[in-house]
């Protein structure tokens, strides 16, 4: 017999089928050590679950105009609004940890947009890409964005708007590259885009990498804006690959 991997989820962890298809949609579920990736797919009853444990968002920094936010994989941007009651200056995908801004004034927030929109922010990303990339790399690619009820899709065209990334890699581990992206536009999965253009997506990127992986192992990691400078220190899952990052200075 087969049911829906939410309902064998809800039963399994005692919960309502909406919270369970709600731990699928954020890729915290896995069966055989493989994320299950769609809530609706049909697995034989008896199958059993693993859950991907995350931490809460964690405050970095606060005044009274600015928050800086750790948000942790697989949480979703808009959840951050309600919760410190502050509007989002940024937002990372779904997928992606690391450093996320809301304001607490209107007048400083439309400020900061200004800053954005100027190309006046300095933005760092750290991601583990697939592959070894040993020098450099600089991506000047526009990319056109479509959306559509399955969400955003990018794609790097002629046409397209000017999107610049600087790739450079910090330490290769079983074929295998951590590197530092900085990003002086902010288009829509723009870095993961970028990677996948190269030849070295971003590991856990399932939608432009095709790789999947226990999280897409992208991080946010510093922003400057007018007089702020912010760093959001990557998670232990980094580590889990091999990473020593203890001992890289970035």
């Amino acid at each position: 017999m087969q049911e829906k991997a939410y309902k064998l989820l809800a039963l399994q962890e005692n919960i309502s089928n909406r919270e369970a298809k709600d731990l699928i949609d954020r890729g915290l579920v896995f069966s055989s050590g493989k994320k299950v990736v769609l809530a609706r797919a049909l697995m034989r009853e008896g199958t059993k679950f693993s859950l991907l444990k995350t931490k809460k968002p964690k405050i970095l920094f606060e005044d009274e105009k600015i928050l800086a936010i750790n948000k942790p994989y697989s949480y979703i941007s808009e959840e951050l609004e309600s919760e410190f009651k502050a509007k989002l200056l940024n937002r990372l995908d779904k997928e992606t940890s690391g450093l996320i801004l809301l304001c607490k004034d209107e007048t400083f927030r439309q400020l900061c947009i200004e800053e954005f929109k100027r190309q006046r922010v300095y933005k760092s990303y750290i991601a583990v890409l697939d592959g070894i990339l040993a020098e450099e790399v600089v991506v000047d690619e526009p990319i056109s964005t479509s959306k559509s009820k399955n969400g955003a899709f990018s794609k790097i065209v002629k046409d397209g708007q000017n999107a610049l990334s600087t790739i450079s890699p910090l330490m290769i581990q079983s074929k295998k590259t951590l590197a530092k992206i900085c990003i002086q536009t902010g288009r829509t999965h723009q870095i993961r885009v970028h990677s996948a253009f190269i030849k070295h997506p971003v590991v856990g990127d399932e939608k432009y990498g095709k790789i999947v992986a226990d999280r897409m192992y992208l991080h946010s990691y510093e922003l400057k804006i007018l007089d702020y400078e912010f760093k959001a220190n990557l998670d232990e899952s980094f580590a889990k690959l091999g990473f020593e990052l203890k001992n890289l200075d970035f």
